[in-house]
């Protein structure tokens, strides 16, 4: 493993967000008055949050940590090792507070919650501009806790607001070397890595040998913040006994593009179990139409004829799902 570059604050400009690499901010976001409490203590932290609360209900996970307080399976794949509940954020934040006074030991965490949906208004006080851009904002609360390494659509900007965090990526390229978990049976909608990066079982998963040596590392502090691009798988581990992190979600992309992942359950249905001479064929078509589409290899169509084949719009996307959903209700 190595360290993921860092900068200062002072060195970040925006153009950095269009690199395809992860790298750390120290300091981005530490005049943000989430961090500024944080640093008053957890309590502090946590009545901060709650200042902005208005009592939506949320979702939080929560277990005994016996798996090493990793949100994953049961060692069959059976089950998930963790319990779901709908909860208030009064209810998690007074379950944290009794974790600092030593009156329980529970793993308590919620993830991926909207921010203006949960604290309203918090971002009014707390926010980073990105030009050009209108992120989603999510916020993730909890203590001890450890997310497997997963992978987001979306590139991720997330600011460290109190505690700390560990991140651990791996470039996209080291799929087949992380043991992807199910796709349908996942601990928060995304798949899993099924190694344990703390204590990897070599002997069950020799190949994560080859994605550790690839991996970067990367420990965050209140007021930091980490760029992870696009489909760079990550495990995060929070090592506070608080930790809240707040994230900005976005894509390049029109919202009116359908998602790769659709597109990627659908070549499963119709494509997967092809015979091999017929799923050679259709990659050729696939590459031919869409990984390496070029606009002059259609240049023998007129304009007006295109169809499919044009740039998509929004208009264009419509009549796609159109055909699409009719196909599939067939």
């Amino acid at each position: 493993m190595t360290a993921v570059k860092v900068i200062d604050a002072k060195d970040f400009n925006y153009e950095l967000l269009d690199s395809h690499s992860p790298f750390v901010i120290r300091g981005l976001v530490s005049d943000w008055p989430l961090v500024q409490a944080s640093k008053q203590s957890d309590s502090a932290c946590l009545d901060y949050l709650l200042s902005y609360y208005q009592g939506a209900p949320v979702v939080s996970f929560s277990g005994d940590g016996s798996a090493g307080n990793q949100f994953s399976y049961s060692n069959d794949l059976a089950e998930l090792n963790f319990q779901k509940q709908s909860t208030t954020l009064d209810y998690l934040s007074d379950q944290l507070k009794k974790g600092l006074n030593k009156e329980q030991d529970i793993t308590h965490y919620m993830g991926s919650t909207t921010l203006g949906y949960v604290l309203p208004d918090l971002s009014n006080d707390n926010n980073f501009e990105i030009p050009g851009v209108t992120p989603l904002q999510s916020a993730w609360i909890g203590n001890r806790t450890r997310v497997p390494a997963h992978y987001d659509i979306p590139d991720n900007l997330a600011f460290v607001c109190a505690g700390s965090r560990r991140f651990t990526l791996f470039p996209p390229e080291q799929l087949e070397n992380l043991y992807i978990g199910p796709l349908d049976f996942t601990p928060a909608g995304q798949s899993i890595s099924m190694v344990d990066i703390n204590r990897p079982d070599y002997k069950r998963f020799p190949r994560y040998k080859i994605a550790e040596e690839q991996a970067l590392i990367a420990e965050l502090q209140p007021g930091d913040a980490i760029y992870i691009p696009s489909l760079w798988w990550h495990h995060v581990e929070s090592l506070g006994d608080v930790n809240v992190l707040i994230n900005y979600w976005w894509r390049e992309t029109p919202s009116y593009l359908g998602l790769p992942q659709d597109a990627l359950l659908h070549s499963i249905l119709s494509v997967r179990d092809l015979p091999e001479h017929q799923k050679k064929h259709w990659q050729r078509i696939f590459n031919h139409y869409v990984f390496e589409s070029k606009p002059e290899s259609f240049d023998h169509i007129s304009e007006s004829q295109k169809s499919f084949l044009a740039p998509t719009d929004m208009s264009l996307a419509r009549k796609l799902r159109a055909l699409l959903l009719g196909n599939l209700n067939r």
